[in-house]
């Protein structure tokens, strides 16, 4: 038999080893949909399902009965509008805010799923786990709601002593202190960099938005990031910098996967975007290993904050 590395590898790769086997029944649950000629995918599937079940419905709405990113409710709703499958209301300029609706063809398609292909596939189910499928869903219940409480992320980072503290008067100083010592060590403080500085409280967590603090058993409070309300519904990744003391314990990439967490609990994740410069390269390799995309639309709104950006970058949280 061939060998199966990533079964070898274990459960440190419980995710790869879950991606594997969803990708082979997506992929298997596309072609038992072609052969009943439905011309449909099983992810865009779940949507028109919902919508049947729930009635009109919005971008955010969907995404919070799927548990999906609105990013990836978004792509997959518009390639349905396209097939004249949903529809669309009129008024809301952004695709996110409007209702939508199944069409007379979407409920014909998602009404012929039910009657012809789901009884079948839930018998193939049932036979493929030996009668345990009900056991298996509960296990996966109780490990997303595992999750939930408490992320991989700390799980993980707990490990080396990193945790993450929320914003209190006392860390207002911190706050301060790290930030001006990055800027003024690679660029020069600006007005703006200062005013905010001077009020965390009132600038940042008091309009909504939230300011998380990395900590180490040894060192303390050694890093800092915000996520800043903007205009128009947009938020801001900023301020993120990291104690030169605690350099090369990975403390940016424990601050901004948090972030990045608490950006997706506050329904922001898809309207993240941040500021920066080409010196920060090694920043700049990080936010995109973690999801952030170049983009000249951030450039547009927002890049004249700063004298020292000319790089913009928005999150496109992973389908």
């Amino acid at each position: 038999m061939t060998p199966d590395t990533l079964a070898d590898l274990g459960p440190a790769f419980l995710g790869s080893r879950l991606k594997r086997l969803s990708d082979r029944l997506q992929a298997e649950a596309t072609a038992v949909l072609q052969a009943h000629d439905l011309p449909i995918q099983p992810a865009q599937q779940v949507l028109l399902a919902a919508l049947k079940q729930d009635g009109a419905l919005t971008i955010g709405a969907l995404a919070q009965r799927l548990r999906l990113s609105q990013p990836t409710i978004t792509r997959t709703v518009q390639g349905l509008v396209d097939q004249g499958l949903v529809a669309v209301s009129r008024g809301a300029r952004d695709l996110r805010h409007k209702t939508l609706s199944l069409t007379e063809d979407g409920a014909r398609v998602i009404g012929a799923a039910q009657r012809e292909i789901w009884p079948r596939v839930a018998a193939a189910v049932t036979e493929l786990c030996d009668g345990g499928e009900q056991a298996l869903l509960d296990q996966i219940s109780a490990l997303e709601a595992r999750l939930d409480a408490r992320s991989l992320v700390d799980r993980v980072t707990a490990a080396r002593g990193l945790t993450v503290r929320e914003f209190s008067d006392d860390l207002a100083g911190a706050f301060y202190a790290i930030n001006a010592a990055w800027i003024s060590q690679m660029f020069t403080l600006e007005e703006n960099d200062v005013t905010l500085l001077e009020n965390p409280r009132a600038l940042i967590v008091d309009k909504g938005g939230a300011v998380l603090f990395a900590q180490t058993p040894d060192l303390g409070v050694v890093g800092t990031c915000a996520i800043m309300r903007m205009k128009d519904g947009w938020f801001e990744l900023t301020k993120m910098g990291v104690l030169e003391a605690a350099r090369g314990r990975k403390v940016g990439e424990f601050l901004l996967a948090a972030a990045l967490e608490r950006a997706e609990a506050m329904g922001v994740a898809d309207r993240l975007y941040l500021l920066t410069n080409r010196k920060c390269a090694a920043a700049i390799h990080l936010y995109e290993k973690l999801g952030f995309q170049h983009d000249a639309e951030i450039m547009a709104l927002f890049g004249g904050r700063y004298e020292r950006c000319d790089v913009a970058m928005r999150y496109w949280p992973a389908s």
